[in-house]
C-alpha cells in the first residue's frame, strides 16, 4: 500500500537531492523550461521572502513532488514571487496523485492564490477564474526564419524599427548591443527607468518595495543552468539608451523588465532592443522568448504564438479564505467587467495616467 506524507520547509532547507530531482520533474514534465519554475528562483525568493516555503511530497519515504508558495497571516499563501512571477504551479511526478485540499491543510494554508498559472497544471486548473494569453516568440529555427516570418506578418514594425536602428546610430551615436552586461550601474539605470515609468503611468512602483529590487540583485549574479539573470542593453555612443533585465533557461528568456531612457523615445530605443536581443537569444541557443502576459501593440508586432496562463485560487474554509475573497474579488469583478468592454479601457488607462502625473507632482 501506498503511503504519502507531505512536509513543508524553507526553500534554503532543500537538499542537493531535492534540487535535483526538482529539475529533473520540470525537464521530464513541462511544457517549457520556464525559469520562474525552477528551484533556484523558489530559493532566491526564500532570500527576500520570510514566509517563503515548500511543501515536499513523499511518496513511500521518497520526495516525488514539489509545491512552493509563500505563507501570510491567516492561512493566506500565494504562489512564489507572487507579483513578480511569471510561471506558477507544482512539480510533481506524473504518477503522483495529490489532494489539492490535502496540500493546502499540510500547508497550513486556507487560501493559495496564483496569476500565472501555466497550462499543464491539472492540479490547480478547476480553481482557476481567468485565463489569459502569453504571447511568445518561437526561435527553434533561429533568428532568420522569425525575421522572415516579421516580414511577412510585421512587414511595416520590422521595416520601420530597422530604420529607427539605423538613424539612432548616425545621430546619437555608434550602436552597440551586450546581451549579457554585467556592469551593476547599468542595472541601476535600468531600475530607475523602469521606477518612472511606473509613476508616469499611474501604476505601483514595484522597485520601491525592498524585496522585489533585492530579488532581481540577487538574480542578476545568479548562473545557474535552470535560472540565469541576464541584462541586455543598448548603447549610443557609449550611452545606454534601453535595457532589458529577464531571466533564462537552457531554451527559455523570459521578458521581465524592459525600458529605455525618454530622452531617446523619437527613435524607439526599446523596440530596437528587443530585435537585437532577439538575434542575439537565437544565437545563444534560446528557443523561445516568453513576452509575458498583457496587451502591448509591440507584443502583437513580436510574436509568433501565444500560451495561455490563468489565475484563480483554491480555498478552504478558514479566516484566511474569507479575507481572500472581501480583499480579491470586487477588484477581479472590475477588471473582468473592463475586460469584457474594450470601449472602457481607454479610459481606464488615461485615468491611470492622470494618477501617475499627480504622483510626480506631490514628489
Amino acid at each position: 500500500m501506498t503511503t504519502q506524507r507531505i512536509n513543508v520547509i524553507q526553500p534554503a532547507e532543500m537538499s542537493p537531492a531535492d534540487v535535483e530531482l526538482w529539475s529533473e520533474l520540470r525537464a521530464t514534465t513541462a511544457p517549457v523550461a520556464n525559469p520562474f519554475m525552477s528551484p533556484e528562483f523558489c530559493q532566491t525568493v526564500g532570500r527576500v521572502r520570510p514566509g517563503a516555503r515548500v511543501a515536499v511530497v513523499r511518496q513511500d519515504g521518497e520526495p516525488a513532488g514539489f509545491f512552493p508558495f509563500e505563507r501570510g497571516r491567516w492561512g493566506r499563501g500565494r504562489a512564489i514571487g507572487l507579483g513578480v512571477s511569471d510561471c506558477q504551479g507544482a512539480v510533481l511526478h506524473p504518477d503522483l496523485h495529490v489532494d489539492p485540499h490535502e496540500l493546502l491543510r499540510a500547508s497550513s494554508l486556507t487560501v493559495w492564490e496564483f496569476n500565472h498559472l501555466e497550462s499543464g497544471q491539472d492540479l490547480f486548473f478547476p480553481f482557476a477564474t481567468g485565463r489569459f494569453a502569453s504571447p511568445v516568440i518561437d526561435l527553434t529555427g533561429g533568428y532568420t526564419p522569425y525575421e522572415n516570418l516579421l516580414r511577412t506578418r510585421s512587414r511595416k514594425f520590422l521595416k520601420s524599427t530597422l530604420a529607427q536602428d539605423r538613424r539612432l546610430g548616425r545621430q546619437v551615436g555608434p550602436l552597440k548591443f551586450v546581451f549579457d552586461e554585467r556592469n551593476p550601474a547599468a542595472l541601476r539605470t535600468l531600475m530607475a527607468w523602469k521606477s518612472a515609468q511606473y509613476r508616469r503611468t499611474g501604476r505601483r512602483d514595484r522597485f520601491a518595495q525592498p524585496w522585489i529590487s533585492n530579488l532581481v540583485r540577487i538574480l542578476a549574479e545568479t548562473n545557474a543552468p535552470a535560472c540565469s539573470g541576464v541584462l541586455s542593453v543598448l548603447y549610443a555612443g557609449d550611452r545606454p539608451v534601453a535595457a532589458h533585465f529577464g531571466l533564462r533557461s537552457r531554451t527559455v528568456l523570459s521578458c521581465w523588465f524592459p525600458a529605455y531612457d525618454r530622452n531617446f523615445a523619437t527613435f524607439s530605443p526599446g523596440l530596437v532592443l528587443y530585435l537585437r536581443m532577439t538575434r542575439a537569444a537565437a544565437d545563444a541557443g534560446i528557443e523561445m522568448l516568453d513576452l509575458g502576459r498583457g496587451d502591448a501593440a509591440y507584443k502583437d508586432s513580436l510574436k509568433t504564438r501565444e500560451l495561455t496562463v490563468h489565475e484563480g485560487a483554491l480555498l478552504r474554509p478558514g479566516p484566511g479564505a474569507v479575507l481572500h475573497w472581501l480583499s480579491r474579488e470586487p477588484s477581479r469583478a472590475v477588471r473582468r467587467f473592463v475586460r469584457e468592454r474594450p470601449q472602457f479601457k481607454a479610459a481606464a488607462v488615461r485615468t491611470l495616467e492622470t494618477i501617475g502625473k499627480m504622483r510626480d507632482t506631490r514628489t
